[in-house]
């Protein structure tokens, strides 16, 4: 088991590079459900944390009202994996809104996108009421390089938070 510091840059890292993830959260029967979503990660004075810009979508928020984590998984086709157990929780103040709009449009393409000109009827500012944050604060994370599945060696990485 690694430090944060040693497996956050390099979650960050392939994160970013894979762009999209699959987001597994519960419903109230517990059954999981999941959906594909474009976080963005920060690493800022040794605390990582995931931002999504979305919908509060009625299922969304009941899920999180229900059970407030996240499952937030990569997959890339040379079989790089990367995955973060998150406590999730809404950031629905608008200088939070406007700082994860302002990071996902800031950002180098592939990761960065102008959330008002994708085309969501919803989304032409931050104050949008179809736009939020969801805020990810990772609990555990796994780095594993595709290189393992080839045979071609490279470390599987993990963290968990102790309590």
């Amino acid at each position: 088991m690694q430090d944060l510091a040693t497996i956050a840059p390099a979650f960050v890292e392939m994160a970013h590079r894979i762009v999209w993830a699959s987001v597994a959260t519960v419903d109230r029967s517990g059954r999981p459900r999941s959906r594909v979503l474009h976080p963005i990660w920060t690493w800022e004075d040794g605390v990582l944390t995931g931002w999504v810009g979305t919908g509060p979508t009625p299922a969304k928020r009941a899920h999180l009202a229900h059970s407030p984590y996240a499952s937030v998984n990569y997959w890339a086709p040379g079989h790089d994996t990367c995955v973060a157990e998150c406590a999730a929780e809404w950031a629905d103040d608008v200088e939070t809104r406007t700082r994860v709009w302002n990071l996902l449009k800031s950002a180098p393409e592939p990761l960065g996108y102008d959330p008002g000109g994708i085309g969501v009827p919803d989304w032409q500012t931050p104050e949008s009421p179809g736009f939020t944050a969801l805020k990810l604060t990772p609990w555990r994370l796994r780095v594993m390089p595709g290189t393992l599945m080839a045979g071609k060696g490279g470390d599987i990485l993990t963290w968990q938070r102790t309590e």
